[in-house]
This record gives C-alpha cells, structure tokens and sequence, in this order.
C-alpha cells in the first residue's frame, strides 16, 4: 500500500495523515475547505474524486456529518475500497454504530473502526502509542497497519466491532466527566471511583447492544480510559473543564478546540437504558447536567445516595 486517504481536515485526520506520511505513505487529506498540505508525502484536496485511487480510506469527521460527506464519497467508490472511521459517535437513541452508516450510505462492505488511546497531538509528533481496530474483515486491519503502524505505533486488532464503537464512546463521555470532576477540585479517589463505575456502566450498554463485555477491559476501553485519567489533555477532559469553570456550551467547545460527541452521547445512552429497562446513572446524571435540567451538586448528591451493591 503506497497511497491512503483521510476525510476530514481537522486536529485528528492531520494527526492521522501525519502518522501515515512518517512511514513512507503518500496520503490525499481532504476536507471542505482549502489547506495547506499539514507536512511531506502529504496533499491536501477538497475534490472527493481525489481519493478515488487509494484502497483504504480513513473518516476523521464528526458522527453528524459521516452520513452526508460518505454518502458523497460513495459516489467515488466501490467494494474494493475499504473505510475506516475514528469517530466516538453514534446516531441516535438506538446507539447505531458509524460502521453502520458507512454500510448503508456507500458501496463499501470492507469497513471498520480505528480506537483506542490516540490523541491527535502525541499521535502527529509520533510518540509512542497503541490503538485497535475494530473489523469483521482481517484484510481492513492489515490495511491499516500498513498505512500507519510503526515502531511508535502498534495496532491491535478484534472482531468486536460494535464493542470498539460502544466503547470508544463512552470513554469520550467518561473523559468529558472526568475533566468536570478534576476542574471542580475532585481527587484520585473521586476520579477511580467514577472512572471504574463509569466503565462498567458502559460495559451494560455495550452487551446491551450485543458487543462482548471482554472489550471494555481492553485498549478500547480501560486502556483508552486510563489514558484520560493520566491527563492526555484530550478534547473531551478540556471540554468538561471549561464546563466546570462555568462556560456555555459554545465556549467550551471552542476551549476544546474540537467537535466533543461526549456532549450528545450522555442523552442518547441515558434514553437507551431507559427504553431497555437498565441503570446508567452515570450517563443520566451527565445528560441532566449538560442539559441544564440539574446543577452539578444534585447530579453528585443523586449519584452519592444510591444504594450501593456488589461489584
């Protein structure tokens, strides 16, 4: 594989054009609007005809836009490409996966998910790092591992796909969490205690949605969470600090520097649970507070009192 392409011209899909030109790829990044090319081997486009040429293409959008921008790079495709997305989305109260999406609006069958502990700034200065795919196809994972793995970056592998996404999700709302707490003056006992109830929670949504509960002890899981705990100064910890630090919505955002799906997720997997007749305190309570519907001592008080059980 010489050439590979990335969708999306923001923080993440530079990151991952980046991480591909270090290892020799010739990579088309395309996005909206004009760029200057972000380094060497690198060419920057806003023509989706441009990637026509590559086999694997990478999708570094936020979930919103993956239906309509794939559906336009699926008139430039076929089944001989394959799709990869990094996003934490999913679409709706029904939870349903990017890989889903890419399925339905393209040609493409060969699909997968790129997760894990990969954050834009360490994964373009080419520190050590790890990350998993998430296929049903084995020919995807070995794709990708050409196109970006070297001797800083190992990529794993599972069949897990819908564990990968549920995950990798979570995670992104847990770190949104996280930063809240950390912001508002919480210490290491707080930061475990909802980082390992906020991932057994999303152990129940994701065999909730038929993924393997073994995932979430993982890279796409606790090893994408530890990474959050240890201050990776991701997106989604800095949009919840400026939540805690009092910001609007906006503000945050723009402090974050990057689209944060954790904003949305908190609702969708709180609706989930109710409509399937589980608990996700967490999740709600996280939902409640963006929402604006509870302040942040009733959502810490709501969680604090309830009953405690075994693990």
């Amino acid at each position: 594989m010489n050439r590979v392409a990335v969708i999306g011209g923001g923080g993440f899909g530079q990151a991952l054009a980046m991480a591909a030109a270090r290892v020799g790829r010739n990579v088309t990044l395309w996005s909206r609007s004009a760029r200057q090319p972000s380094g060497k081997g690198i060419e920057s486009t806003t023509q989706l005809a441009d990637v026509a040429g590559v086999e694997l293409v990478f999708v570094a959008v936020p979930s919103p836009h993956v239906a309509e921008i794939t559906r336009e790079l699926g008139l430039v495709l076929d089944g001989s490409h394959a799709l990869v997305h990094v996003s934490r989305g999913l679409v709706g109260d029904e939870l349903s996966t990017l890989t889903e999406v890419l399925r339905t609006v393209t040609p493409c069958r060969r699909v997968g998910v790129l997760a894990g502990p990969l954050v834009a700034t360490a994964l373009a200065k080419g520190e050590p790092a790890g990350g998993i795919v998430g296929s049903l196809f084995p020919e995807v994972v070995d794709s990708v591992r050409e196109a970006i793995a070297g001797p800083a970056l190992r990529i794993y592998s599972t069949q897990d796909v819908v564990g990968v996404e549920i995950a990798s999700a979570m995670v992104g709302l847990l770190a949104l969490g996280l930063g809240y707490a950390q912001a508002r003056g919480f210490g290491p006992s707080t930061t475990a205690v909802l980082a390992t109830r906020g991932m057994a929670e999303a152990a129940r949504v994701g065999v909730a949605c038929g993924a393997s509960e073994r995932t979430f002890s993982g890279l796409a899981g606790f090893g994408d969470l530890i990474a959050a705990v240890a201050g990776d100064s991701r997106p989604e910890t800095l949009f919840g600090r400026a939540l805690a630090e009092g910001m609007p919505l906006s503000q945050a955002a723009a402090r974050a520097g990057a689209y944060v799906e954790g904003a949305t997720i908190a609702a969708q997997v709180a609706a989930f649970a109710e409509r399937n007749g589980f608990e996700a305190p967490i999740s709600t309570g996280m939902a409640a507070l963006l929402s604006g519907k509870a302040s942040p001592d009733a959502v810490l008080a709501q969680l604090m009192s309830r009953p405690t059980r075994g693990e």
